[in-house]
């Protein structure tokens, strides 16, 4: 189920988005600034819908927060804003927006919008590279290392580590973990998730202890 964050400081349109975002099945959290989102672990979340104007620190300047921080650059932004200039538009892209919708909008493209980003967010997997101590995943490269060590992961296994990484801290079912892993394939089954990450725990030899299991819950990544 992916975790959407509305940023935005007008109550109604909140209520009206988190409303509709969660008929369609995604789990929402509102922050009703910029200032208040801040305070979050924004790497919990698989994407931030952040109103532009806001009083105080503007969506431009909290988006600009995410992009340089490198536990939460790869969280896609969709912005929502009334302004249309070009100008506006181009200093989104520039700072890192993965979308605009403007104001007034239909919920409909809300969730077209959405859906587009996260799923083209799940299949790209290149946002950038992740470190945890002398464990590194060059994304880009399709390589991971321990110190300077490459270590041999199979395809599977390094998408695992890349998705457990990219949301550390976050708790994740194994039907969860098979629809994003292996969403292309539709006879697997649970004991697979199982497998792989005994194998993948094992590859990573002192790291593997960090991927953890919630007992009735799932499978994390603990930083």
């Amino acid at each position: 189920m992916p975790h959407i964050l509305i940023v935005e400081d007008e109550e109604d349109i909140c209520e009206i988005l988190k409303f509709n975002l969660e008929n369609e099945g995604y789990k929402i959290s509102i922050a009703y600034s910029a200032e208040e989102a801040i305070t979050l672990n924004l790497s919990d979340f698989d994407l931030l819908l952040v109103d532009v104007m806001m009083d105080k620190m503007s969506g431009f300047e909290f988006a600009q927060v995410v992009r340089q921080n490198n536990f939460t650059k790869h969280v896609p932004i969709i912005f929502l804003t009334a302004k249309s200039a070009e100008q506006d538009v181009l200093t989104g892209f520039r700072i890192g927006a993965d979308d605009y919708i403007y104001k007034p909008f239909s919920i409909r493209i809300v969730l077209a919008r959405i859906q587009a980003v996260l799923q083209r967010n799940r299949t790209d997997g290149t946002a950038g590279d992740f470190h945890f101590k002398t464990l590194h995943i060059l994304t880009e490269q399709k390589k991971v290392l321990v110190g300077e060590r490459e270590i041999d992961l199979t395809k599977k296994e390094f998408e695992m580590l890349l998705f457990f990484m990219r949301h550390s801290g976050k708790v994740f079912s194994r039907e969860e973990i098979l629809h994003y892993i292996w969403s292309d394939q539709v006879c697997v089954t649970d004991r697979t998730v199982d497998v792989h990450i005994n194998r993948l725990r094992k590859k990573i030899g002192p790291y593997g202890n960090h991927i953890v299991t919630r007992s009735g819950y799932g499978y994390c990544f603990e930083g």
